[in-house]
């Protein structure tokens, strides 16, 4: 009999469905014997941006430029180089839909290395239009008429002073965005935030940031999600030596550099981005429908093809060799792998294998995979996948799809639902555990409380739904308000909770860690165009009257707590109680005792907790703590010795007793 993937092997769930699952691991080995057989390894297979685009020639001491464009019936190069004559130079077509033209250096070095805008102009089925190619490296925005053109860079090798970065080993990632990362009410860029926000990201205890909107992207308000030209950084916050600048200090800092990469979609625009491009509908595409993310108003790319499968890897190789991105963060993943986009209820093992599985993505996140990790050994991977889809975060050896982590987006939900739906009096303690550690052993684990999901407008932050509108007028620290007592209280335990118990690694998105009050809201009619709430508020937490001070302060000191004990390295908590009617669990993690009170207002003086060692154990952490928003109600200085009893198993198990305050939780050292 032949031997099963180890994957079906170590869950009798997916053995019903083992023929599935070998026949998509067999799909992805062939795939990756054609790719050895074309190029001995990926690796070198993904050079797509060495050969497209502009690419110098020594030999023949000029620059070729190349784009495929197959349906195509005639294609020109122009732009400020050759003054904009768009019948001058021709491309010429070879068998695979290849076209190219060289431009010998003693014509046209001084307008290139000037940093020439060009386009082409491509005659297909939907017209003659002037177009971006689509390994364009820089695109402008044209500030009078605000049209984009792509602009020649010159490939010059950048001296990166941090050669040996090494990745964390456990991660608290920072998500972040460029441009709303400022606090003046304007578009930040990549120098000012290498000035002004690395350093506080470095102080506030991170050593990731997993950055969205790198890639250029026509709106604005896109978050980045609706991207246009591929391997372009996005001109609007600086140049790419910049961008580069800003990834070589955040290094030097000790902190990684996540990407946030869609390859979900694309946008669907003509005049920016690459629908279209040869003027036909399924380029990147499949035809009709099938190309179309209806969800999203966006096309979507045809992951069996080819020339898609090698334009997308050679896309994720550029960022890591030209820009040290340390890894991906791969956005929709959900709507990649099923043809109806994750738009279903995931209620049974058959919507994981039937036919609304696009198998083809799958191969293509599996060759992604591959060629991240053989590229960079310790790059890291986060699948963004609702579904559950089982193997994501399984080896591809073992028959999964190789990502090293998946994104926990159960839990940021369950605290929207429980804040929203629920009174403090009904909350489920047994619940809550459950969904914090319901994850399978040996699957990396993202855990949030919040993401930039939760911060946009149409949703509301965890302070903002906990505080509201008090939040305006009641975060002084002279000011008594229940509402804000209660509200710094439950943001300070939903934040250790998660991190201590939701996985292997943690998420914040900027400005949340201390509780900031306002939703994101970019530029748009709606606003009249402001930037008021595109931006980050950092002054807040700053200026020593208001108590976002003391939220950051916790945070800080949370995340210091659980890098020093290494919680995020240990594995599963140990659940040693949950008092139901007190609403109180007790846990253990890599040698911290963590006690949570959820309870309202119920407070227990000599609250009796079993121990896993005996000896006096002392508050490393607590909520109820002043320098952090709390109330004082716990004696920071409190020392708690165990008691030994022998039980009914003879073994020896040890108690203490602790004053088990109501709406906190302190975390215990032995």
């Amino acid at each position: 009999m032949e031997k099963q993937l180890k994957i079906v092997e170590q869950d009798d769930w997916l053995k019903p469905v083992s023929h599935i699952i070998e026949r998509r691991h067999a799909k992805y080995l062939s795939k990756m014997d054609d790719i050895q057989k074309t190029a001995g390894t990926i690796v070198n297979y993904a050079n797509g941006y060495r050969y497209f685009g502009w690419n110098f020639d020594d030999d023949l001491d000029g620059w070729w430029f190349r784009e495929w464009l197959p349906e195509a019936e005639e294609v020109y190069l122009f732009g400020d180089f050759n003054d904009w004559h768009r019948d001058e130079i021709r491309l010429e077509k070879d068998n695979n839909g290849i076209w190219s033209t060289f431009l010998p250096r003693v014509m046209y070095e001084a307008a290139l290395e000037a940093g020439s805008l060009y386009k082409i102009q491509v005659k297909g089925k939907n017209g003659i239009r002037e177009r971006i190619p689509a390994y364009a490296r820089y695109v402008v925005q044209d500030e009078v008429t605000k049209n984009f053109t792509a602009k020649f860079v010159e490939h010059r090798g950048y001296d990166w002073k941090t050669k040996d970065f090494t990745m964390p080993k456990s991660l608290f990632i920072y998500e972040t965005h460029i441009g709303m990362a400022q606090e003046k009410a304007g578009i930040g860029t990549y120098a000012e935030f290498q000035k002004n926000i690395l350093p506080i990201i470095r102080d506030a205890g991170y050593n990731a940031i997993q950055v969205m909107a790198l890639a250029e992207h026509p709106y604005y308000g896109s978050f980045g999600y609706h991207v246009s030209s591929f391997f372009a950084p996005s001109s609007r916050f600086g140049s790419a030596e910049e961008l580069k600048e800003l990834i070589d200090t955040a290094h030097s800092m000790g902190i990684a550099v996540i990407m946030d990469l869609v390859h979900a979609h694309y946008i669907k625009n003509l005049n920016e981005g690459i629908n279209e491009l040869d003027g036909s509908d399924h380029l990147y595409s499949k035809s009709g429908d099938e190309g179309y993310q209806k969800y999203w108003d966006s096309k979507t790319f045809d992951y069996g093809k080819r020339e898609v499968q090698h334009f997308l890897l050679s896309n994720i190789k550029y960022w890591i060799e030209e820009f040290h991105i340390d890894g991906y963060r791969f956005d929709g993943v959900t709507s990649m792998i099923y043809n109806h986009h994750g738009y279903t209820e995931f209620d049974c093992r058959e919507k994981y294998f039937n036919e609304e599985v696009n198998e083809d993505a799958l191969v293509y996140l599996s060759l992604a995979n591959k060629l991240i990790h053989e590229l960079k050994a310790n790059a890291v991977t986060i699948a963004e996948d609702v579904s559950g889809m089982p193997g994501m975060c399984h080896s591809l050896e073992d028959g999964g799809y190789g990502f090293d982590y998946r994104l926990a987006m159960a839990i940021p939900d369950f605290w929207i639902r429980l804040l929203k739906d629920e009174n403090d009096e009904q909350w489920d303690i047994g619940q809550m555990w459950e969904i914090m550690t319901s994850r399978l052993e040996g699957v990396g684990t993202v855990a949030y409380c919040e993401s930039h999901d939760q911060a946009m407008v149409g949703d509301q932050t965890l302070a903002f739904r906990l505080m509201d509108k008090e939040m305006y007028y009641s975060m002084d620290n002279s000011s008594e308000s229940i509402v804000i007592d209660r509200g710094i209280a439950l943001h300070k335990m939903i934040r250790l909770f998660t991190i201590s118990t939701g996985g292997n690694a943690y998420l914040n998105f900027m400005g949340n860690e201390f509780g900031h009050p306002e939703w994101i809201d970019f530029p748009r009619q709606g606003n009249d165009w402001s930037y008021e709430h595109a931006r980050r508020q950092w002054s807040l937490s700053k200026n020593g009257f208001l108590r976002y001070g003391k939220l950051q302060e916790f945070d800080r000191q949370m995340i210091n707590l659980i890098k020093e004990y290494r919680v995020l390295e240990d594995g599963y908590p140990y659940l040693w109680k949950t008092d139901y009617d007190n609403k109180t669990v007790v846990y253990s993690h890599s040698g911290l005792i963590f006690i949570f009170n959820w309870h309202p207002t119920a407070s227990i003086p000599n609250y009796e907790i079993e121990v896993p060692w005996p000896g006096k154990y002392t508050i490393a952490l607590s909520t109820e703590d002043k320098r952090f928003g709390g109330l004082g109600r716990v004696d920071n200085n409190g020392e708690y010795f165990t008691e030994t009893r022998r039980t009914e198993d003879k073994e020896d198990h040890f108690f203490i007793k602790v004053y088990n305050v109501s709406r906190s939780a302190i975390v215990l050292k032995l």
